[in-house]
């Protein structure tokens, strides 16, 4: 009888037909185009992906995430995620929070709370005010 290798608990046989690739993300170029409020995801000169946001006017202030979009054909490779992780990283960078309106940027700060705590919290006023703010620009929503 021939032994099976040596494997960790919970780790798959390749020949497993549970065992599943997940398509490797490709290198994603992402820039960050202030003027017209949106984080763009490129794939060569492709745009792949995008986060709207604004920049909360007033004190404080705040990097508000509204929508993340992947493009059809691109889901499952990481993009939307590396998108929020570079919102996070320049809010960091900035020393402002990030107020996650939009429902994968805040589901993604709930499994990553070590990536989005780089960035300051915001503050319950902080979302209030962001939410007031969103409400009141239409174009936004």
């Amino acid at each position: 009888m021939r032994r099976a290798p040596w494997r960790a608990p919970g780790e798959r046989s390749p020949d497993d037909p549970t065992t599943r690739e997940t398509p490797a993300m490709t290198e994603t170029d992402i820039r960050d185009d202030r003027a017209r409020g949106r984080f763009e995801a490129y794939e060569g000169d492709e745009l792949v992906g995008v986060i709207g946001y604004f920049v909360m006017a007033g004190a404080p202030a705040a990097l508000v995430a509204v929508h993340t979009v992947v493009e059809q054909g691109h889901e499952g490779k990481g993009i939307a995620g590396a998108l929020v992780k570079e919102f996070y990283a320049t809010a960091a960078r900035e020393g402002v929070p990030v107020v996650p309106l939009c429902p994968y940027a805040a589901r993604w700060t709930q499994r990553h709370p070590d990536e989005a705590a780089v960035a300051p919290a915001a503050s319950e006023e902080t979302v209030r005010a962001a939410e007031a703010q969103l409400k009141g620009d239409s174009g936004r929503r």
